[in-house]
């Protein structure tokens, strides 16, 4: 698959590039694309949740009333579940939601995720660019002029830069981040890749091992 490869300016620039048909052109598997977006959502969550169960209460543990004979549920002390302001049963407790996915199977997911986003034709490549400072205003030309403007777009890098970063933070719907950091969820989640021409050795080094 041929893309045109444009620069910032949304001009061509008379040059074609080809997309690796071993990452953009395979068959999309979609029950990879499920475990690999659920295990990245799984991580995002604190797990932090907790509440006191009976041991951990304050109070009393003097036994309130007889065993037998009460005519109700037996109850212990002040801290038992039964009673209002008492410790609770089977309560959540802090921890991690994350869970192992083999490398193939994420690495066929991320391949899933951007043969879709090749066959909708999301995908747009442009020169590799950079920003002398961090402006949100330049950062906005720059999907007005490519097309992309009020679309949800991910912009792939060759390498981390802070330039490029700031200047999209403050915008709802945009992010930028380095090839080689590539995960399905991100992919899936935006409308329009915009993918510098370098970040394509990056996207083959990391998919094709």
């Amino acid at each position: 698959m041929e893309v045109s490869v444009l620069n910032i300016n949304g001009q061509e620039t008379g040059r074609k590039v080809t997309l690796n048909e071993a990452i953009f052109g395979i068959e999309p598997n979609d029950h990879v694309l499920w475990l690999d977006v659920k295990q990245y959502l799984a991580a995002q969550r604190q797990g932090t949740a907790k509440s006191k169960e009976r041991s951990e209460v304050s109070g009393s543990t003097r036994k309130l009333g007889r065993q037998k004979g009460g005519g109700g549920a037996r109850r212990g002390d002040i801290n038992s579940p039964v009673l209002v302001g008492g410790g609770r049963v089977f309560g959540p407790k802090p921890r991690n939601y994350d869970f192992k996915l083999n490398k193939k199977v994420k690495v066929l997911a991320r391949k899933s995720a951007l043969s879709y986003k090749a066959q909708d034709n999301g995908i747009v490549v442009v020169e590799d660019f950079t920003l002398e400072a961090p402006k949100t205003k330049d950062f906005i030309n720059i999907t007005k002029n490519l097309k992309v403007e009020g679309k949800k777009i991910l912009v792939l890098l060759p390498e981390p830069n802070k330039n490029v970063y700031l200047s999209a933070r403050n915008l709802q719907g945009a992010e930028v981040m380095a090839a080689s950091t590539l995960n399905t969820y991100k992919v899936l989640n935006a409308d329009v890749l915009v993918i510098a021409e370098g970040s394509l050795k990056a996207i083959d080094a990391v998919l094709t091992k």
